[in-house]
């Protein structure tokens, strides 16, 4: 993911010279086109050109293309091409060639595309409402041009230990049950007791003291039974056995316990490190990249605006507000809970960690689903896990993890729009049911049915996430948000950070300088003193009642 950051970058940098190249005509010198002609019997067929980077795609759309060719008149022709300039390398092939005649590119690129001319808006032949994930569209959409259909998404979701928690689920539930028979046998025998004392009254005090004395006998016999049967089965006989050989427990009754583990919020995973008596193994409860604004980003997600709905709106940008200085903190104070070295952190050691039990929660895109599932193939990963909805800052608002959406968009040089803009329907709506198992690639078509559940959580975080922006002007935006994460995690001030950053971003819009109203996050002193005033006027009316007395 830090590789496409930095993509990113690299494009907007050549943006600025890419309207012009388009619109000049100057002429540029055609790439040669490879193709594997084996694939194609009719080469009296208009060849449609496909282009994409990323090789995971090579054997889906080459399925895609020879299903497409055996029922309609045109050839498909996928070709894969370097990921490097690569809206600049479409536009110079463009102006020679009218090549491609579609093609995939991430969402962030669209608007460079579209005022190249190298995008135009689609034909859908489908409801596209009904068809698409909500946010695919809008990462699709550039001032209210839908310029591609949806193909697939990428986005980040929190990863558990589901061993670890079906364990301590089973204790749990271990430990109320016996908590309740001991309360029941105490009830029992304060019952039995007071039976006894009432009906022995008329024969003497001896007698009475000599039933109390049972009585007690009784219970201290019982509560040492208890104990000594928990203590046995701590000891004797592991969570796992005690599930498949005697517990009394359901399936849902134990699901229902871990799922009240689950963080719905920040504060959640502390209060759980708190309690949590972890197994020997594992070193971290929580751990995630924090180096990645992929994986950081759900912080302050909800936060702060950049470019609205659609992300290409340059009047729409708020990245300096109390709710992002609050959220910004909190992420701060997570570095004093679990600490974590930025210098000795990445994404594929985290996971790595988290498949050697390790760690019980972390955060992770999709990918992690297929090495997760190849691991447990080879014998390299002996844990159940499960994903969720990445916890939020405030229990009230959801949080916003943030998504790239790779479209397929059609050329607006093309001589072949309608039959580029057929297939692109075929290939994201149609013949995508196989995507995941020829790419590990998700598709962002709406109810699709996966190979694995947990990938139903992703297209859920989908739906709440906040699309990568493609505003021309703050291309660079990612990488000063990251290295904004990277000081405010060693302690830098996180209101001053963003008072820089939304000063930057401003700048670069509009091409003046702003001076942000700096901002007194006082919201947490004032109720503080609140909460400890009343405390004081509780204490001195108590005072005052004991006295009247």
């Amino acid at each position: 993911m830090k590789k496409r950051l930095m993509a990113i970058l690299l494009i907007a940098l050549a943006a600025a010279g890419i309207f012009a190249i388009g619109k000049s005509g100057m002429p540029v010198k055609e790439k040669e086109q490879s193709e594997d002609s084996s694939l194609f019997s009719n080469h009296n067929k208009d060849s449609i050109y496909l282009w994409y980077t990323d090789d995971a795609l090579t054997t889906y759309l080459s399925s895609a293309a020879v299903a497409y060719n055996e029922t309609h008149d045109a050839r498909i022709v996928p070709v894969l091409e370097s990921g490097l300039d690569y809206v600049e390398t479409i536009n110079r092939n463009s102006v020679e060639s009218n090549v491609p005649d579609l093609y995939v590119i991430s969402n962030d690129a669209l608007e460079k595309a579209y005022l190249a001319g190298l995008a135009v808006p689609v034909e859908p032949t489908v409801n596209m409402e009904e068809t698409f994930i909500g946010k695919g569209l809008a990462a699709a959409t550039y001032k209210d041009k839908l310029l591609g259909y949806p193909f697939y998404f990428e986005t980040s979701s929190l990863l558990y230990n589901k061993t670890y928690l079906r364990d301590l689920a089973v204790a749990q539930l271990l430990q109320e049950q016996e908590e309740a028979a001991a309360q029941e046998m105490q009830e029992n025998v304060d019952s039995a007791s007071g039976d006894t004392t009432q009906s022995s009254s008329d024969t003497g005090s001896a007698d009475a003291t000599q039933s109390s004395v049972g009585a007690g006998d009784a219970q201290k016999a019982a509560e040492f039974e208890s104990s000594d049967t928990a203590s046995d089965r701590s000891d004797s006989q592991t969570t796992e056995e005690v599930v498949e050989e005697e517990s009394p427990f359901t399936e849902e009754q134990i699901e229902a316990k871990i799922a009240e583990y689950l963080p719905k919020t920040i504060e959640d995973i502390q209060t759980f490190g708190d309690m949590y008596d972890a197994p020997e193994q594992v070193e971290s409860v929580f751990k995630w990249d924090v180096t990645d604004i992929f994986y950081n980003y759900f912080f302050i997600g909800n936060a702060i605006n950049m470019g609205g709905e659609n992300g290409w709106d340059t009047e729409q940008v708020d990245i300096y507000n109390l709710n992002a200085i609050q959220s910004m903190t909190a992420y701060q104070n997570l570095n004093n809970f679990f600490s974590i070295d930025t210098s000795a952190i990445s994404y594929e050691s985290t996971l790595n960690d988290f498949m050697q039990g390790k760690v019980v929660f972390t955060v992770a895109t999709s990918d992690a689903v297929a090495a997760l599932e190849q691991a447990k193939q080879d014998g390299t990963f002996s844990y159940e896990y499960g994903f969720v909805t990445t916890p939020s800052f405030k229990e009230e608002e959801p949080s916003s993890s943030l998504s790239v959406t790779n479209c397929v968009a059609i050329n607006g040089y093309s001589t072949n729009q309608e039959v580029a803009n057929d297939f692109a329907r075929y290939l994201t709506c149609e013949y995508n049911e196989i995507l995941y198992d020829r790419s590990g690639k998700v598709s962002a078509q709406k109810d699709m049915e996966y190979p694995y559940d947990a990938l139903q959580v992703f297209a859920r975080e989908y739906e709440t996430s906040v699309p990568i922006p493609k505003m021309l002007e703050t291309g660079n935006y990612w990488l000063k948000l990251e290295a904004l994460f990277a000081e405010i995690w060693n302690g830098a001030d996180a209101n001053e950070e963003l008072k820089t950053l939304s000063e930057q971003i401003k700048y670069q819009i509009t091409g003046e300088q702003i001076e942000e109203t700096y901002i007194e996050d006082t919201a947490g002193d004032g109720e503080e003193d609140e909460v400890e005033y009343l405390d004081e006027d509780y204490y001195r009316q108590q005072a005052l009642d004991n006295q009247s007395e």
